[in-house]
């Protein structure tokens, strides 16, 4: 890592603290800031007691409880487990009618040209591909499914599952709206399959039962009043809509785009909100469902999170000629429809690729308006270059990157993933960008898949604050090694070629290992007990040996002395975590070799609050000597909203050499419901803003990533949220702290003056394994 004389966020101190402590009982709902806290985990010991870290040896019953821990738990340290989503109900009735139903009157407003407004990124490693058109199609791909270019007639189904994205905040009638707004010829069918809310922010759709609409220039006309109550996430209910629509409403070329909630690889599309029990729709039942219907698209798009991957793609192909969906979460206003339904009726046979163009350009333009400061990306994919031209490309990078890792280059690897861009990185879903991940590896054939990628993208567009978004993500995990095996099943139902599942079954293989020979827990270690010395290669391999036996170490069979000869002499040395007194200053004086070993670090803060500690959060503010010791000073000052110190946790830091963008999130209670504010620092703005909102959901429900709402509303109430800790490092339950905010634009966002004495600050490492250390308490 970068270990120059300065680095993180620089600080303002607005003034000394003015909020209270914890307040009311606790919640219940938490832990808000680290799903799993700091305790338990591998690589962490037990908190306060002889955890596996101070007690190895080689013990059977020790090496069972490692991996029973591992098991349980998912695996992994990493910095971020609170998982952002959406969730709650709300009450609403709804009226389907027969007739045209005008939705204009409810949201105001008029249709736009966002053509020419925004900016898009122009920091990029290798060859953008940002903003460009690409026409050309590769030699050797298979023709086309629909002739585009010769349509006369076409129709866009929207398969709208309003989810809390409606009942919340009314996101599915703002964009039903843009739709009815759009200038719809009779040579144009625009058909919405409608369910999935608890509530609708409008008097047409109704909340009790499925329906299907017709939109005409001006309304909805309902064409379906009654279609059950199937869940939205059933294969069978899509299949059943795509099929109405090609028998109703037959055209020259049809276009299917899904709306809500998405989770990418592995959780992929919708929450049904009337349905929470019935999770999402997997790529394997979105596959099943498209079989089903036997129609073949222009294109499927995803107005949601996190769909633009490898996976989707391949799965797509048997299915659509182009794919038009976003690597990174969305904003919740999603797409732009006025323009380019306008676009598609004043001319039917408009080409895939510009009328993808056209939507690419007026959702990036108008979240740049209207969504200040939260990262977009959007592209337009030709799956079939993308089915023609990667898989063979994919096969060799997969063959070359396992061999690396299985010839003690595990550590390439893991900085190349560490550095790539990640998406949805608090949730953990261990997607990053292909492209991007490719280049850092830096094969030839590493290279070879990233020209090949780079070609089937035809247009991408993303917000100045994303580098590195090439078009295409791909599962690739670091974060929770335990979904490896969930993977490789989606990989299994998907076709999907199997060296890329040897590839990150031997990543992971390794990865695990690496965390079980580690151990210290955050409390023993912050408060009095060190971690022990690193690990001969003899007792990491029976822990390698007792892993392999319990758990196939994610279906690879594994060299366990090879790769115990390789972590033995690749573990960061715990143990030489002091502070150390150099020129008048705390220091870390650890060696080159160690700090290579290092992926991350970050400052943590644990406040005494007499009874037990509250967990304030983590950021990224430390200084380095001239010479790259780490420097040991806390000032006293933590993240501030309102004049009140609050539990923050970074989410992402970008910089480019001349702009930056580093955001957080910060656990609040909503008007009564949990969800995180998304605050951020850049070069527009470098006291920090609040950029938007994002609703948690119970993750037992659903594994996909709420969109980002875009905005606070003056008047609504913000209880800020901490998680809390007794003296031995349990957890104990989430309380409010501090006093009740009501919102409004002229909120402040800076440090502010804690008690120092009560303040236990230190610092957090994340080591090439994804283990995490903690430094003793700065003194």
């Amino acid at each position: 890592m970068n270990r120059g004389p300065g680095g993180g966020r620089q600080r303002r101190i607005t003034g000394n603290d003015q909020g209270g402590g914890r307040r009311g009982s606790g919640l219940g709902l938490g832990p808000f800031g680290r799903k799993q806290g700091y305790s338990g985990r591998p690589g962490m010991g037990s908190v306060g007691g002889s955890g596996a870290g101070r007690s190895r040896g080689g013990g059977g019953s020790i090496i069972i409880i490692i991996i029973v821990a591992f098991l349980l738990l998912g695996g992994g340290g990493g910095l971020f487990s609170g998982l952002f989503g959406g969730g709650g109900s709300t009450v609403g009735t709804a009226v389907a009618g027969g007739a045209l139903s005008t939705l204009g009157t409810l949201l105001g407003g008029g249709g736009s040209d966002y053509s020419s407004v925004g900016s898009v990124s122009g920091a990029w490693t290798a060859s953008p591909n940002t903003g460009r058109l690409d026409s050309s199609v590769a030699e050797g791909s298979r023709a086309k499914y629909t002739s585009a270019g010769s349509a006369k007639s076409a129709t866009v189904m929207v398969y709208l599952c309003g989810a809390d994205l409606e009942s919340k905040n009314g996101m599915a009638t703002s964009d039903l709206t843009e739709m009815t707004k759009a200038n719809i010829s009779s040579d144009v069918d625009v058909i919405v399959y409608t369910g999935g809310a608890s509530a609708w922010k409008n008097s047409i759709v109704s909340n009790k039962v499925n329906q299907i609409y017709k939109v005409e220039t001006g309304g909805l006309r309902c064409l379906v009043k009654d279609d059950g109550k199937d869940s939205m996430v059933k294969p069978a209910t899509l299949t059943r809509f795509i099929k109405y629509c090609t028998e109703n409403y037959p055209a020259d070329r049809y276009e299917l785009i899904f709306w809500d909630h998405g989770g990418g690889t592995l959780s992929a599309f919708g929450y049904d909100e009337k349905n929470p029990g019935a999770g999402s729709m997997t790529l394997k039942g979105i596959n099943q469902a498209l079989n089903a219907a036997g129609t073949k698209f222009d294109f499927i798009g995803f107005d949601a999170c996190l769909m633009a991957t490898l996976e989707t793609g391949l799965m797509l192909d048997r299915h659509a000629d182009y794919l038009i969906a976003s690597e990174e979460t969305e904003p919740g206003v999603g797409w732009y429809y006025t323009d380019w339904l306008t676009k598609l009726s004043d001319n039917p046979s408009v080409p895939t690729v510009e009328l993808g163009k056209k939507i690419v350009d007026d959702y990036s333009n108008y979240c740049d308006k209207n969504c200040s400061g939260q990262k977009t990306t959007l592209s337009v994919v030709d799956l079939a270059q993308l089915s023609s031209t990667v898989p063979e490309d994919l096969r060799a990078f997969s063959e070359s990157t396992t061999e690396l890792i299985e010839s003690n280059n595990y550590k390439q690897v893991s900085d190349a993933r560490s550095s790539s861009r990640e998406f949805a990185q608090s949730s953990k879903i261990d997607q990053v960008d292909l492209v991007h991940l490719a280049y850092n590896i830096g094969t030839s054939d590493a290279k070879k898949l990233a020209s090949s990628l780079l070609g089937a993208v035809k247009y991408n567009r993303t917000s100045s604050n994303m580098t590195n978004a090439y078009g295409i993500s791909v599962y690739f995990p670091y974060r929770r090694t335990a979904k490896v095996e969930s993977a490789v099943e989606t990989f299994e139902a998907i076709g999907m070629d199997d060296q890329y599942s040897r590839c990150i079954q031997s990543f992971a293989s390794v990865e695990t290992g690496g965390q079980a020979a580690s151990g210290g827990g955050v409390f023993s270690t912050l408060f009095g007990e060190g971690y022990s010395s690193p690990i001969s290669a003899g007792s990491i391999g029976d822990i390698l040996q007792g892993l392999t036996e319990y758990s196939g170490f994610f279906g690879r069979t594994v060299d366990v002395g090879r790769t115990a000869e390789y972590i033995s002499k690749n573990q960061f040395n715990a143990s030489a975590l002091r502070w150390v007194k150099s020129d008048g200053k705390n220091v870390l004086d650890i060696t080159d070799d160690q700090w290579d070993l290092v992926h991350d670090l970050q400052l943590s803060v644990f406040y005494d609050d007499g009874e037990g500690y509250i967990d304030l959060g983590l950021d990224c503010i430390y200084n380095f000597t001239e010479d790259g010791k780490l420097i040991g000073s806390y000032d006293g000052a933590w993240f501030g909203i309102a004049g009140q110190k609050a539990a923050v946790y970074l989410v992402d830091y970008f910089y480019d050499g001349d702009n930056y963008s580093i955001t957080y999130r910060v656990p609040i209670m909503l008007n009564d419901e949990s969800a995180n504010l998304i605050v951020v620092f850049d070069n527009e703005d470098s006291y920090g803003y609040i950029a938007g909102v994002r609703y948690d959901y119970d993750q037992d429900e659903t594994e996909t990533i709420a969109k980002e709402l875009s905005a606070l509303e003056p008047g609504d109430k913000i209880d800020l949220v901490c998680d809390y800790y007794s003296y031995d490092g349990e957890y104990l339950d989430s309380y409010l702290f501090g006093n009740r905010i009501i919102y409004n634009e002229s909120i402040e966002i800076g440090d502010v003056n804690i008690d120092s004495s009560r303040a236990n600050a230190a610092y957090l490492i994340t080591d090439i394994y994804n283990n995490e250390f903690w430094t003793p308490v700065i003194p």
